[in-house]
């Protein structure tokens, strides 16, 4: 049977690289459904299409906004799909704090909306629930959560995103669909959205502007994230849709583990510019912001699966792109 994916949020800035990555390791066919928000973008869709034309073939967008349920005429436009990479979201820590019912609607509806519509499909063999490491809230130094560690999330964007998987096992459990979820931690790569810490970094450092950088209570010490690339957490997917088992939790940890202020002087370091910065303790005064998330990897190393891009590599990679395409950086 000829494979056929769904990729929600395919607009944004990992989906897009899912759906590359797709195109360039499989034979696959790929419907993108995306609502075109804050976060989506078609231009990244354009890009990657440019890049081989023999891909436009393999093609298709749906619009939709996945706070409505997925009706018999949207079913039928999107057509017979095999797996599905469910990553649509809203995702800013920020801004779930300022609209906390759009990021439930989101995150949980939109989860619901997608599993019930699954439960539909005929020859579904995969479907990817993807979350995020904030589920289990802020971790202590030398802290790592496993798997099916209990959630702790401290903000409205992390909280609806432990609601979503629970919601997802709720249907595993109920209908039999073929889930696996992953909680995967900070993210970089191409065309990320210019709000992320990584191309913010970047554009203030080109432009000679201050970053104030998070930090622990008594500005001695910058908050910290594991950074991996986008493309090696393609490749999990991918071999997820392949070897995972259903109904299991995966992390896709990070590759390094670097505090605020050491990532944006690694940038600097790559831009040969200086870094302009201030320490400034925002966590006491936001709450709802952690420090530094931490996860541990119990299952997927043990199945012999490895990252096939080195993180510096991949991370000076990412800079360079980043800072010769600034078009993606436009404030």
């Amino acid at each position: 049977m000829q494979i056929k994916a769904l990729v929600t949020g395919g607009a944004g800035f990992i989906g897009h690289h899912l759906i590359q990555y797709l195109f360039e390791n499989t034979d696959w066919d790929v419907v993108c459904l995306d609502r075109l928000d804050t976060s989506g973008n078609l231009n990244r869709l354009r890009e990657v299409l440019n890049l081989n034309k023999d891909w436009e073939k393999r093609f298709k967008f749906v619009y939709h906004d996945l706070k409505a349920e997925i009706n018999a005429l949207l079913s039928k436009q999107i057509g017979d799909i095999t797996n599905i990479f469910h990553l649509a979201a809203s995702s800013h820590v920020d801004r779930s704090i300022q609209d906390p019912l759009g990021y439930i609607q989101d995150n949980m509806i939109g989860t619901a909306n997608i599993l019930n519509y699954a439960r539909n499909i005929d020859n579904i063999q995969f479907i990817q629930i993807f979350s995020t490491d904030e589920v289990f809230g802020d971790a202590q130094d030398n802290q790592f959560f496993e798997e099916w560690d209990r959630h702790n999330p401290k903000n409205p964007y992390s909280g609806s995103k432990s609601a979503a998987e629970s919601i997802a096992l709720s249907f595993y459990h109920t209908y039999n669909l073929p889930i696996v979820i992953t909680n995967c931690m900070n993210v970089v790569g191409e065309r990320q959205h210019p709000e992320k810490f990584l191309p913010l970094c970047i554009w203030k450092i080109l432009h000679g502007e201050k970053i104030y950088i998070h930090s622990y209570p008594g500005k001695q010490k910058t908050g910290s994230r594991f950074y991996i690339h986008a493309y090696n957490v393609a490749d999990v997917s991918y071999f997820l849709s392949k070897k995972g088992k259903i109904g299991e939790k995966y992390h896709i940890v990070g590759q390094k583990e670097l505090s605020n202020l050491e990532l944006a002087q690694y940038i600097a370091d790559r831009l040969e510019k200086p870094l302009l910065y201030e320490l400034i303790d925002f966590h006491s005064n936001r709450p709802g912001h952690d420090l530094r998330y931490a996860l541990k990897d119990t299952k997927l190393g043990p199945m012999g699966y490895s990252y096939p891009l080195d993180f510096y590599e991949s991370l000076d990679q990412t800079i360079d792109w980043t800072s010769q395409n600034l078009r993606w950086l436009t404030q």
